[in-house]
Parts: C-alpha cells; structure tokens; sequence
C-alpha cells in the first residue's frame, strides 16, 4: 500500500485524525507552560485538491467536501476554518497555525520532493523546524523534548511490507523515553492491525484509545483507518463521540471510538 498524503488530503480519514490534532493542541494550549509538537511522517504540508494527486483520486469529495457549512465543538470548528482556503492543510501546517510562541514543531520528512515543499509551508512560522531524514530514528533522538510536555504525530506511508512492525518498536521505545507524552497514530485498518495493537498493549501502556473510521469503497481503495491515541488528553473520547455524531452522517462514515486501555 502507498498511503502518499497527496493522493488522500482531505479524505474521510484525514477529517477525522486532523480534528482529533485540534482537539490535542486545544488541551495542550490550557496551560501556559510551553509544549512541542513532532510530525515524524510531515508530507508537503500543505495540497492543492485540485492538484495532480489529490485531484486523481478524488477522495477529498468524500471527506472534507460534504463537511462544509456544518457547525460544533470547538475542534470542528477550528478544523473547518483552517480547511476553508485555498490550500487543504497538512498535520504539521495545522499545528504551525496553532502553536503560541513558546511552542515548538518539528516536522519530519524523508521524500525529497516533498521535504522542499514542506520547509516553503513552513517557513513563515519561526518556531517550526522542518528535518529532511527518516521520521523513526529522528524521533527517539527527539525525545523527552526539553519542554517535557508534548505531542507525537506518527502518520506513516505504510510503503513497506514490514511498517506495523516498525511502527510498534517504535511506538513502544517512544513512550519508553517519554512515558507522559500524548502520541496520535495513524494507521490502515488491515489484517495485521490487530497484532499492531496488541504489541503495543503488551508494553503496559496504561491509557490508550482507539478511533476507528469506515466508509463503503471500491474494492482496493482505503475503506477504513484507525487512531491510536495513547495518553489521550481528558475529554477526547467524549468530544471525538460528538463530532462523529455530527460529521458521520455527511460522510457517510462509521466513527467508532473505543479504550483499549485504561479509561477517562
């Protein structure tokens, strides 16, 4: 599978992870102390879904177009907002936009094409940081970040064969280093996702939840994705339960959110 961002921007599954982010952010932000924000898997930053891959797949036209005119919570709101411009914003030029002065983002990405366009998205905003390597390694050197308040991205392409295994040591060194970050985590929903999971449970994470997203589809195409959260921040469940009452029925989609782990 090649889950490059630009052929999906704006689909069912970024709706819902990229208003999960603002929900993220929004609780971060309530306290004064400063926080850092890591994107391992950056992309572009920033699509045009009338462009060249987004515009070959279509998929915005189940996602974020059937949203518009809709109103909510707070994280719906800002969500509809920020995807309101010409541009359909990435994770890490949604959380560019949102960060206070003391915040920092570091946005990681490996293409390089899409490192290029990346570092232009991003160079208006001074306190982010664009890093053209492998978003894995560079993260466990990353952290505990100095602020010792944070959130991880890990948004993957799921090019290679063995990524849920990578993804899982990974997952598992990251909260190692730093046991009290919140770590959001995206993934396709496919048969190896439950031995993902269930590695990950095995560490002893205490607190995890799940975010899972389906829509009917042609055969072949991406037809269901799942978040997991770990140390989720107090009141994303019920606040994703919400907004998945509200945006499920446009889209068409299932929005199912579940602890694996621990509870509110």
């Amino acid at each position: 599978m090649n889950y490059r961002h630009g052929y999906h921007a704006g689909n069912f599954a970024d709706v819902v992870k990229h208003i999960a982010l603002i929900a993220i952010l929004d609780y971060l932000k309530k306290k004064d102390t400063a926080f850092t924000v890591i994107d391992t898997h950056a992309g572009r930053g920033a699509y045009d879904l009338a462009g060249e891959h987004a515009g070959k797949t279509g998929e915005a036209g189940n996602g974020i177009a059937r949203l518009h005119g809709l109103s909510g919570p707070a994280a719906l709101s800002t969500y509809l907002d920020l995807a309101s411009g010409e541009r359909y914003p990435g994770s890490p030029l949604i959380a560019a936009q949102l960060l206070r002065p003391q915040d920092r983002l570091t946005a990681i990405e490996k293409h390089p094409e899409e490192f290029a366009i990346l570092e232009e998205t991003l160079a208006p905003f001074r306190n982010t940081t664009a890093v053209h390597t492998d978003g894995y390694a560079r993260l466990l050197k990353l952290l505990p970040p100095p602020s010792r308040r944070g959130l991880t991205v890990i948004d993957p392409p799921f090019e290679a064969t063995d990524e849920f295994a990578t993804l899982a040591r990974t997952v598992i060194a990251a909260v190692t280093k730093f046991a009290t970050g919140v770590y959001l985590v995206w993934y396709p929903v496919k048969s190896s996702v439950d031995a993902f999971l269930g590695e990950v449970l095995a560490a002893g994470i205490a607190k995890t939840l799940t975010i899972d997203i389906g829509i009917a589809a042609p055969e072949g195409k991406l037809n269901r994705a799942g978040l997991l959260v770990i140390n989720p921040p107090y009141g994303l469940a019920a606040t994703m339960r919400e907004i998945g009452g509200i945006i499920s029925s446009p889209m068409q989609a299932e929005i199912r959110v579940a602890w694996i782990a621990g509870s509110e």
